[in-house]
């Protein structure tokens, strides 16, 4: 009887797993609208490197993006970052704070290293990468509730 219900589960199981790779995923790649000003090369180039596939039009989508559940999980991560920050976009976003997301450590996110190991950062290219991106999109005071409760969303979980 067990062994019924093990194969019966299992059965079940696969067939959901077949069922939702049916489930359509959004992994558009719309039209780039905007050129940095890059104050050099190797910043754009680490850029590309770490963080262009969730921070701009031109992302690279991966084989296992095309394979649920771990599609949704990359489709909300890509649609999540060019929310908040998308050098294609006329509007970048939150460009300012590319610089200290990456001095925090907040990016490039840890799941998204462990599949990109071109991504990881030596600690001498992210501290020129850092300072690349802070002559790209100067930062700026932040105002409102960020900006007296001094927490930025990933630390408000927010992000």
């Amino acid at each position: 009887m067990a062994k019924k219900i093990l194969k019966i589960t299992g059965i079940v199981i696969a067939a959901a797993f077949i069922i939702i790779q049916f489930i359509p995923v959004n992994r558009d790649n719309p039209p780039v609208v905007n050129n940095v000003n890059w104050d050099s090369p190797e910043t754009k180039a680490m850029f590309y490197r770490a963080c262009a596939d969730c921070h701009s039009n031109e992302t690279k989508w991966p084989w296992y993006s095309y394979i649920t559940p771990v599609s949704w999980r990359v489709a909300d991560h890509v649609k999540d970052g060019r929310k908040h920050f998308n050098i294609s976009a006329s509007d970048m976003g939150e460009s300012h704070e590319a610089g200290e997301e990456v001095e925090k450590g907040y990016m490039p996110l840890s799941d998204y290293l462990i599949m990109h190991s071109e991504a990881k950062l030596t600690p001498e290219e992210k501290s020129k990468f850092i300072a690349g991106l802070n002559k790209t999109f100067p930062p700026k005071e932040r105002r409102g509730k960020k900006e007296q409760t001094g927490e930025s969303e990933h630390e408000k979980g927010e992000y």
